[in-house]
């Protein structure tokens, strides 16, 4: 039963509407496979961006606090998260995709 639950959770189809400024034009949305892959996609927007500020640098180095003020920095960022028990999309917010980030960053670190 608990091997079930976790494949389950582990395949919950996850798309990330956000915004990234107060342009409404910039409002954009990203589908994953998993809620796994959605905290990767989000680190990877997040590397981009630091990719695009420090052109020059081969290695870049950041922590949790920020990766969360990126998070914050945007106009607005949200989750739907797929949920078989009810065949329906859950909403989830800022707050829960922070604490899912670093349940997800611990997992990798370990």
């Amino acid at each position: 039963m608990c091997f079930v639950r976790v494949q389950r959770q582990a395949r919950q189809h996850t798309i990330i509407l956000m915004q990234t400024s107060q342009n409404r034009a910039t409002r954009t949305f990203m589908d994953f496979d998993s809620m796994y892959y959605a905290m990767d996609g989000i680190c990877g927007l997040y590397e981009r961006k630091l990719k695009e500020i420090n052109p020059a640098l081969r290695n870049i180095n950041y922590d949790i606090s920020d990766l969360y003020n990126f998070i914050d920095g945007l106009t607005d960022l949200s989750a739907l998260v797929y949920d078989h028990s009810i065949q329906a999309y859950l909403p989830y917010d800022r707050r829960w995709i922070k604490q899912k980030m670093l349940q997800h960053l611990r997992k990798l670190a370990q």
